[in-house]
């Protein structure tokens, strides 16, 4: 039987079992017309640059089944590519269209008028936000179940466009109105009284929002599933901060919401009585809680919380600087269910928290300790009692100075699992103690070196896995681009911004011999030209290539 006579039903029905990612699917796309054709039906989200702007129409119609469009990427203002999806005849689930100078009004109401059933609309980073934007917003997706609006520029949305919004998008359920620093009490309490199956809302930095505003829309809408806000550190004179109490209607308010799986309260002043009134309302259901950078709560009120949400998937407490490894200890027995965890900034923790986490949390898949005191030995290391965890996938050690090569090898051999491995600005690892994680990870495939002060990368191994690999800022030569050419073939992206000692010679051997390269750094290096950058896009015409402006023409 060949691949023809194979039903292409059955094909997609193994593509979709396999789970393919998108540049597994593009290799299997080359194979024949037939796996072409496949392909070209899984593929569901789309990311659109700038230069792919002109083949856009075609790239729709090549791709039949896509759901999901990211715009966010694109710079300047591109009104008629909205009226080039509208006419797609798509039935797109997701739009994203942050980080542009304004709206497209014009472009939104072509769009609505033939894709009224939009479901996620994500305009967050716009330049400038209007209360006409959001009314625009809800006539033409009056279907809409999640709206990002968050962090505008330049916001001169009121509680008048939040009001007509709310009114007019029944099915809303997920809400981010965050940085919108005019609307008040009102626009929460409308919110909650004409979306009625919102679950999740978000409003950080919407100061004019008062706890008493808050309490009022939470015993309006006591199913919210999700809640993220800030309570306002308020700055007196001299260089101190006054610590706003917590309303007791707030804390009480919180006992309600039995519904709650997620919490986010970045950046608060809260208390501990404020973190048992959560406790009492979520209990298990409570997955995922965010006290990043919060002030006037102690151990006490963490533990508590966490005694109580013994379900806590996600845990966040970067910045909380009076937690220590024996805190750590405490907390990690309430912690079985913990997948991701968040201790950076936390600038008391040493190695003895990695291991006792990796230890104590057996479904941990994602550790992030970036700027705390790795690399400093404690209890756990004089123990030597260093269990093995197959589960964790993802490190983050970013800016711990103190790390060592040998630090670095005890985290990565009980972590023979590694997948990403993000060492930014960890100035005490060498070459030596990079080639010694690749030997024992040998299923890493994201590895982040940008600032280490690296040298030399010097490996006589295959690292076929390999897929990502950040190099900007380190201190490499030609040598070191060349075993990568030969050890890592496999390679999609390559950063080497700003390493100034290496040359075309060197750039020329990694295009060459690592065929699936698909994007490439080359900002801020010296090596640019004008005659170098046509040769690349000339011998690999699929190539993303970066650079700034004022490289292209400087000498190499």
């Amino acid at each position: 039987m060949t691949v023809k006579d194979f039903p292409e039903e059955c094909w997609e029905s193994v593509f979709r079992f396999l789970g393919l990612g998108h540049h597994h699917l593009e290799s299997l796309s080359l194979v024949c017309k037939q796996f072409l054709a496949i392909t070209n039906r899984l593929q569901f989200s789309l990311t659109v640059y700038d230069p792919t702007i002109p083949l856009l129409s075609r790239l729709l119609l090549r791709f039949p089944r896509l759901k999901i469009l990211d715009l966010s990427l694109l710079n300047g203002h591109h009104e008629g590519l909205l009226r080039q999806i509208s006419q797609s005849g798509l039935e797109l689930d997701l739009i994203n269209l942050s980080n542009q100078r304004t709206l497209p009004v014009d472009g939104l109401r072509e769009l609505g008028s033939n894709m009224k059933n939009l479901r996620v609309l994500i305009c967050s980073n716009i330049g400038s936000l209007r209360d006409s934007h959001l009314v625009i917003i809800a006539y033409c997706f009056p279907l809409l179940e999640k709206l990002d609006i968050s962090f505008p520029l330049n916001s001169q949305a009121s509680d008048f466009g939040v009001l007509r919004l709310s009114s007019m998008l029944e099915n809303l359920r997920k809400i981010n109105i965050s940085g919108n620093h005019l609307i008040t009490d009102k626009s929460l309490f409308s919110l909650c009284q004409n979306c009625l199956s919102l679950e999740e809302i978000s409003f950080f930095i919407c100061f004019k929002i008062t706890q008493t505003g808050i309490a009022s829309a939470i015993r309006l809408r006591p199913g919210l599933s999700s809640i993220a806000f800030n309570i306002e550190k308020k700055r007196i004179h001299g260089p101190g901060l006054t610590l706003t109490p917590i309303d007791l209607n707030l804390i009480d308010s919180f006992r309600t919401l039995k519904r709650l799986t997620a919490i986010d309260l970045s950046n608060s002043v809260i208390s501990d009585e404020f973190l048992f009134a959560v406790a009492e309302g979520a209990g298990l259901l409570l997955k995922k809680l965010i006290l990043q950078d919060c002030c006037n709560c102690t151990f006490s009120g963490i533990s508590y919380v966490l005694s109580k949400c013994q379900s806590v998937q996600c845990l966040d407490l970067r910045k909380v600087d009076f937690l220590t490894d024996q805190c750590i200890s405490k907390l990690s027995v309430f912690l079985l269910s913990l997948t991701t965890i968040n201790l950076s900034g936390c600038c008391q923790l040493t190695n003895s928290t990695f291991f006792i986490l990796t230890r104590n949390c057996p479904l941990l898949s994602e550790i992030k300790m970036e700027r705390t005191y790795l690399g400093v030995e404690g209890e756990e290391d004089s123990m030597g009692d260093f269990a093995v965890n197959l589960e964790v996938k993802k490190v983050f050690l970013g800016d711990n100075v103190l790390l060592s090569d040998a630090s670095l090898v005890k985290f990565v051999s009980i972590c023979p699992s590694l997948q990403l491995l993000d060492l930014i600005g960890c100035e005490g690892v060498s070459g030596e103690g990079v080639v010694e994680v690749l030997k024992r990870c040998s299923e890493i495939r994201h590895l982040n070196l940008a600032n280490t002060g690296m040298e030399v990368f010097d490996i006589d191994f295959e690292v076929s896995n390999l897929k990502v690999l950040n190099l900007s800022g380190s201190k490499i030569e030609d040598e070191t681009l060349s075993v990568i050419s030969r050890r890592c073939g496999g390679l999609l992206l390559l950063d080497i911004q700003s390493c100034w000692h290496v040359t075309a010679k060197g750039v020329r051997e990694v295009v060459q011999n690592c065929k699936t390269l698909k994007e490439l750094n080359l900002k801020n290096c010296r090596l640019v030209s004008d005659d170098f950058v046509a040769w690349l896009e000339f011998s690999k015409p699929s190539l993303r290539i970066i650079v700034t402006p004022t490289d292209v023409g400087a000498y190499f």
